[in-house]
């Protein structure tokens, strides 16, 4: 059995508890982290795991438990302490200015200035060039981040993190976004920072990269550390069992239905410069999955489908027929619902109660008497929290208080209660736990049961390949292959997401 490291733990919570009102989000949680070791912690959502983060942060106080930095009790009040104490983190959603360049939301609050307090614009931008080029994106510093992709904001705030020179690095969710290059990027550069004794604690969903990357595994389930091991010592299905106590057999509760009528049909789509003559059907009673690396045009698609981008050639058909594009409520009347990849700049209004939340693209069915039902409105939140399995305990509270897996399962259900004939979800289960996917797994499975049409866009292969009746792959904005469920592997995908291969085209046509 692996020992446990000599010395000091670069970090160290121990006994930590804190409680929201009535609500305890950690109890007795202890935590150590050690000079050059990546540490993975796990957990479903709700377990825990961000409390404890911010806690770390700064952002929250323990109401009892000891930290220590390299055996130094401390307290930290604020965030700006914790970072002053060596300590970086990377939340799962990105937090930056979007009218600010990359160079400035990198160095915001901490600019180089010069004796007469004027900010050093050349030296900023070349310290940001040399962090870029060190991750080998190709962006430029004094670039917008307004437009820019989900993966790009994700290494924007990773940078971030590596310019404060951190003795201990949080990562909470940094791959979620990522291309498998750009994740390889990372892997590089976090074991770089392992060489110089820098504590890292990586917090992800993907089982695969707990076995890649980590020395040693955290599991917490319901606010308390449950298990703590080497991760040489376990294997992906005694994880599952210690987070949420079933096995991997029931991730994929795939629906055997015989696929009937066309309900999406789209021919010839083209927006110049980002695809090109995309064409296919989803069927009654069939998942399609959109597979292909990030930048190779798929949300683009779902977008420019439902009416938020334009269209320079193509017909689109829902249930035969024409869509008008351009016009997202014209798409939602036609039988179009979309489950955006970023639910919290696109999907969610985060101030607002869950309630209000899950019914707004319903609120002209709640009105009586010039009036929101406010009541209508919780029974809708209810009926759709009880079927997708959310853990809220106060329809009326912010929907940003939710964790993201029942943040997803909010937008989620806030569509399904439009009735659409056609389902459009981007990335499904993006940050979402071990134990939510499963729940996400069987609502989608239970949805083609009762005869709706689902176009999943998904980054994770062993989704597609446990979900989809077909699979299309995209590369470079133009798709190169259709595969049926029989014969759809991963190799077969990848190389059709890394243009090597053509196959099975006539099925999209």
């Amino acid at each position: 059995m692996q020992q446990q490291p000599s010395g000091v733990p670069r970090l160290e919570l121990k006994h930590a508890s804190k409680s929201f009102g009535r609500v305890r989000a950690l109890y007795d949680a202890s935590l150590a982290l050690w000079p050059g070791e990546v540490h993975a912690l796990l957990g479903e959502n709700g377990a825990g795991k961000s409390t404890l983060v911010k806690i770390l942060a700064g952002v929250h106080q323990p109401d009892s438990g000891e930290l220590r930095v390299d055996g130094v009790a401390r307290q930290f009040a604020t965030p700006a302490e914790a970072r002053n104490a060596g300590l970086a983190v990377i939340y799962q959603e990105p937090t930056l200015f979007f009218d600010l360049s990359i160079a400035e939301n990198i160095f915001m609050g901490r600019q180089p200035v010069d004796r007469l307090g004027r900010i050093q614009y050349d030296a900023m931008h070349r310290e940001v060039r040399d962090l870029l080029a060190s991750l080998g994106v190709d962006l430029r510093a004094d670039q917008l981040v307004r437009g820019l992709s989900i993966a790009d904001q994700q290494v924007i705030e990773i940078a971030k993190a590596l310019s404060l020179n951190a003795n201990v690095l949080i990562m909470d969710e940094p791959t979620a976004a990522l291309s498998l290059p750009e994740v390889e990027r990372l892997f590089t550069i976090v074991r770089r920072l392992r060489e110089r004794d820098v504590a890292i604690l990586f917090i992800t969903h993907r089982l695969d990269e707990v076995f890649a990357l980590t020395q040693r595994v955290t599991i917490m389930r319901d606010g308390s550390k449950v298990f703590d091991a080497p991760t040489s010592e376990m294997d992906t299905a005694s994880i599952v069992a210690k987070m949420v106590g079933r096995d991997l057999e029931s991730f994929y509760p795939k629906a055997d239905v015989k696929p009937g009528e066309v309900r999406l049909s789209v021919r010839g789509l083209t927006r110049v410069g980002v695809f090109k003559d995309v064409s296919f059907e989803v069927r009654a009673g069939e998942i399609v999955a959109l597979a292909g690396l990030v930048g190779a045009g798929r949300s683009e698609v779902a977008r420019a489908i439902f009416g938020i981008d334009p269209l320079d050639a193509g017909e689109i058909r829902v249930a035969g027929k024409p869509l008008k594009p351009g016009r997202p409520s014209v798409a939602v009347q036609a039988g179009l619902a979309l489950v955006p990849e970023d639910r919290r700049q696109q999907g969610l209004a985060l101030e607002l109660s869950i309630a209000r939340n899950a019914s707004m693209t319903v609120l002209g069915r709640l009105v009586k008497h010039g009036l929101i039902s406010t009541k209508s409105e919780r029974t809708l939140a209810t009926q759709w929290g009880t079927r997708l399995h959310l853990k809220a305990g106060d329809p009326s509270a912010p929907v940003g208080t939710l964790s993201g897996g029942n943040q997803q399962k909010v937008v989620l259900g806030k569509w399904l209660a439009t009735n659409p004939r056609v389902l459009i979800i981007d990335e499904p289960t993006r940050g979402i736990d071990v134990g939510a996917k499963a729940e996400v797994y069987g609502a989608l499975a239970e949805l083609v049961r009762d005869g709706m049409a689902v176009l999943m866009i998904s980054s994770e292969l062993p989704e597609v390949l446990g979900m989809a009746d077909r699979v299309l792959v995209m590369h470079e904005g133009r798709i190169s292959a259709d595969i049926p469920r029989a014969e759809a592997n991963e190799e077969r995908i990848m190389g059709a997401a890394l243009g090597q291969s053509t196959v099975n085209l006539g099925h999209a046509a």
